[in-house]
């Protein structure tokens, strides 16, 4: 799981008040009972999941054309080495760090 896992209620700190219709608590409650967790629990995986997917999944990038050219001239130079890279993907997501 990418998101980061329930820490016991001791370590929260942070308070979110939601308000829900009759039939999402409903939906909550079961799936929650269903994945043998609190409600509190479910919802706060549920949310940074999909929090974690809206953060990871930025596809829309705007330039303008000489910034789009740029960038096409950069992929089609031949890959160099690069340190840097090789570094930063060697490390653990941060949202996988306990």
């Amino acid at each position: 799981m990418a998101a980061t896992p329930s820490s016991s209620a001791a370590a929260r700190t942070a308070r979110f008040g939601l308000r829900a219709t009759p039939e999402q608590e409903i939906v909550l409650r079961r799936a929650a009972e269903v994945a043998h967790k609190s409600l509190t629990d479910f919802i706060l995986d549920s949310a940074c999941l999909a929090a974690e997917q809206t953060l990871l999944d930025q596809r829309l990038f705007m330039v303008s054309g000489a910034q789009y050219q740029a960038l096409m001239d950069l992929l089609e130079q031949p890959a160099q080495a690069n340190e840097g890279l090789r570094d930063l993907f060697s490390r653990e997501a941060p949202w996988k760090r306990a």
